[in-house]
């Protein structure tokens, strides 16, 4: 067997076996394939595509490429994945909900990608925080807390790593069977009992509209059914964040308002209605109804974040951070206020482009190399249909210096629009897929 009698099958659309693919994502891993045979198949791959069952192939070939964690835990082990959005958030919320719930909560997480904020460079604000440990680590703090969040080792699919560098700079990004099976080949090395998969659509997510967001989703829940991982994928609407605040430390700051009963929201209702279903999958509710009302529970009576706080200190934070996170989160020196030009409604927010007005800022990076500023970010984000007299304030920008700020100003009176009539506002869940 060797690589370029794989990629002629697919060139010539024929299905590959089980055995071609295994073949192909061990030597992605150990460099028997190279990138130019990398990104050909990516291409094949890309403009043919694949049946559900090679799908699904792929996916546990490039899973077997390296490390598949196993548990010796009291109760199920289980996750979540998002597509990516803006001031999403949801993560630092539902872990430790689910483990006060009697979960376990092994989340191997990403960075930021493109516009959309990353996991682990919003857990890093918090100082002393680290999301990079090894895999006995990560062992000890799911047994201890309940829950972790942390970064993929090098031994987690290292063939979807290789893989994905490629993707990347051959415009193949975009195939369908290839996200599925980079997604879910690390969320199934973890070894999950049940996944709960957020699907994001809107101007702030990567998929715009429904269709693309419907297909993907029941590609992610079949392939992982298929794979012994019971899963089901939730359709959530990002035309707008879900907390008024984009940036990695004031989304913590968010987190934490939203923990300990100081805000309410998008954010709390979009964890309620991930958490709620994912418990009737892990056995440990009887309908999404409990579920979601145990979820609510942790949330509402501060066990959420007492657990959190735990989180946060067996990585390596303050281990008073429940009590010292407004002191202890980054800030930025210049803090500018937007106002509105003319009076209206906010008739829609261009998610995405604020995105990237926060990556200039310097909360993301423009190349790999890049470092992330965690104190700068947009604060005081006024929701879609607010009403709106002239100077009232839209938003906060948070930058490391004047200029920033106010090329992000230009940013945010660009791409929040508004109009003398409020909106329809889209429906925060828009489809349950089983």
């Amino acid at each position: 067997m060797d690589a370029r009698a794989v990629i002629a099958k697919l060139r010539q659309k024929q299905v590959p076996s089980a055995e071609d693919l295994t073949w192909f994502a061990q030597g992605l891993a150990g460099g028997e394939v190279s990138d130019a045979q990398a990104g050909a198949f990516a291409m094949a791959v890309c403009l043919n595509g694949l049946p559900p069952a090679a799908r699904s192939a792929l996916t546990l070939a490039m899973r077997d490429s390296g490390d598949v964690l196993t548990w010796d835990l009291p109760g199920p082990v289980v996750d979540k994945h998002s597509t990516g959005g803006v001031g999403d958030c949801v993560s630092l919320l539902l872990a430790p909900a689910l483990a006060e719930c009697g979960a376990y909560v092994p989340m191997i997480s990403g960075r930021g990608l493109g516009h959309t904020g990353g996991t682990l460079d919003k857990l890093e604000a918090i100082p002393g925080l680290s999301t990079q440990v090894s895999q006995d680590r990560l062992s000890s703090i799911v047994g201890e807390v309940g829950c972790a969040i942390v970064g993929a080792t090098a031994r987690i699919a290292p063939a979807d790593k290789r893989l994905y560098a490629v993707r990347d700079v051959t415009a193949t990004v975009e195939s369908l069977d290839l996200i599925t099976a980079s997604i879910l080949s690390k969320k199934l090395a973890a070894s999950p009992q049940a996944l709960v998969l957020d699907v994001k659509i809107g101007s702030g997510a990567f998929m715009k509209t429904l269709e693309e967001a419907r297909a993907l989703a029941t590609s992610l829940v079949e392939t992982a059914n298929a794979a012994g991982c019971p899963t089901q994928a939730l359709i959530t609407d990002m035309n707008q964040p879900l907390v008024p605040a984009l940036g990695n430390a004031l989304e913590v700051a968010e987190v934490m308002r939203a923990l300990t009963g100081q805000a309410a929201g998008p954010i709390l209702d979009i964890t309620v209605a991930l958490g709620g279903g994912l418990l009737v999958q892990a056995g440990l509710a009887e309908s999404i109804a409990d579920g979601e009302a145990q979820i609510t529970a942790v949330l509402a009576d501060g066990r959420a974040a007492d657990r959190f706080a735990r989180m946060v200190a067996a990585q390596g934070g303050p281990i008073d951070f429940a009590d010292t996170w407004e002191t202890i989160l980054p800030k930025a020196p210049v803090i500018l206020e937007v106002t509105a030009e003319s009076a209206g409604h906010v008739a829609a927010i261009n998610g995405e482009a604020l995105g990237l007005a926060v990556v200039r800022l310097g909360g993301g990076r423009m190349v790999e190399s890049d470092r992330v500023d965690p104190a700068v970010g947009i604060s005081d984000l006024v929701p879609l249909g607010a009403k709106l007299a002239k100077g009232d304030v839209i938003a906060r920008v948070h930058a490391a210096h004047m200029d920033a700020a106010q090329e992000a100003t230009l940013a945010l009176r660009a791409e929040v629009s508004i109009a003398p009539a409020a909106p329809e506002l889209p429906p925060l869940v828009h489809e349950r897929i089983t």
